[in-house]
């Protein structure tokens, strides 16, 4: 509320005791905090004077996030550890696919840590959606970090787009600005999925109740976890595949072709032998830092690239940003040409492309989008392709 009263030109805005601290995140607008209505009107009539609340936000930085799992536990793997970082650099979208026990629910839960922190702007539009949701703490009352939502299959469409009585906030705006996952993806009824659709593409999600109509913001990365097949071992070196065609199709008919076209990165998750993870961890891992660093470098670019736009990350570009942002050479077009007729990409899945190639210019600290980066994109999107 103290967002949109300042928004609309006021420069006062009453509000519950309770709520204060939460008010108070606003900037450029006086506060004053109330501990019941009968004492606000008690005062109006008496003409006595509204004292502004005195800040309690603590100025001090917040203290940063605590993981149970970064990248830097994780052993090997490092082409996927790559593409998650390709994908926190510019907020695109992820699908893992792999056997059982390959770590791709692992991996997930460790990308939260290579995430940058959420700016200013970004905390109060997500404080805001958790405030309506009524998650907010007293404690911590601004979120600093890219919220992680895990949904299991049993979700139904409801609590994934939102709704209700009082029309509150579904899953998908409480990933706003950072991450969706949605484990074992396939086990997901279609109905379910088809719901993400229209908010992957729009940032938006529009709820229409028989009370009332309401928009909310929607810009979350969505992350997809699945095996190859029911029994897991499709194409495995090791394990013969124990599945028929009508079982492939019954498992993978639920994702569907506009679906898959809204992902930017199918990432193969490949088994890590024993003796493979014991010399790591031997060896000695390396931390986080050097994904850290680069992905927020990549993410200061893009902020300055979007400034004064509704845009924060390469993944929000639309298609005039796409033509202004993603200038390729002759070689690029035609390579990007070639894959398009021979895979049949449509228009979505090449601008995609090109966003994912900007995304890995940023991430080698480069201006230009080489071949080498437009290969490198084009292979995420084949390997989808071949699902």
């Amino acid at each position: 509320m103290a967002a949109y009263a300042k928004e609309r030109g006021f420069s006062k805005i009453i509000v519950p005791k309770e709520n204060s601290v939460e008010a108070e995140l606003v900037k450029n607008i006086e506060v004053i905090a109330v501990e019941r209505l009968s004492l606000l009107i008690e005062d109006l009539r008496e003409g006595r004077r509204l004292a502004p609340l005195q800040s309690s936000v603590a100025p001090s930085p917040p203290a940063p996030p605590t993981f149970s799992i970064t990248m830097a536990d994780i052993d090997g793997q490092e082409n996927v550890k790559r593409a998650l970082c390709i994908a926190a650099a510019g907020h695109h979208n992820v699908l893992l696919q792999g056997p059982p026990g390959t770590g791709k629910t692992l991996l997930a839960r460790a990308f939260q840590s290579i995430l940058p922190p959420l700016s200013f702007d970004e905390s109060i539009e997500v404080t805001k959606i958790y405030s309506i949701a009524g998650l907010t703490s007293q404690k911590e009352p601004l979120i600093n970090h890219p919220p992680f939502r895990t949904i299991r299959h049993t979700a139904s469409a409801i609590s994934l787009i939102g709704g209700g009585a009082t029309v509150k906030p579904g899953e998908i705006s409480l990933a706003h600005r950072g991450v969706l996952f949605l484990d074992e993806l396939p086990q997901f009824p279609s109905h379910v999925l088809e719901c993400l659709r229209q908010p992957m593409e729009d940032g938006v999600v529009f709820i229409s109740r028989a009370a009332a109509k309401t928009m909310y913001p929607a810009r979350f990365l969505f992350m997809g976890a699945m095996n190859p097949c029911p029994c897991g071992f499709l194409n495995d070196p090791e394990k013969q595949c124990q599945c028929d065609s009508k079982d492939l199709r019954r498992y993978t008919v639920k994702l569907s072709g506009p679906l898959l076209d809204r992902i930017d990165l199918c990432i193969d998750v490949q088994r890590i032998h024993y003796k493979h993870s014991i010399h790591e961890k031997l060896s000695g891992v390396a931390d986080d830092d050097p994904f850290v660093n680069r992905i927020a470098s990549a993410r200061l670019k893009q902020h300055e690239r979007f400034a004064g736009t509704r845009m924060r990350a390469n993944a929000d570009m639309d298609v005039r940003a796409v033509r202004k942002q993603c200038d390729i050479d002759r070689i690029c077009a035609q390579m990007l040409e070639k894959a398009a007729e021979k895979f049949q990409l449509s228009g979505r899945a090449v601008h995609r492309i090109l966003k994912v190639a900007r995304t890995i210019a940023d991430f080698e600290g480069l201006e230009m989008i080489s071949a080498e980066h437009v290969m490198e994109a084009l292979q995420y999107r084949q390997k989808q392709i071949r699902m």
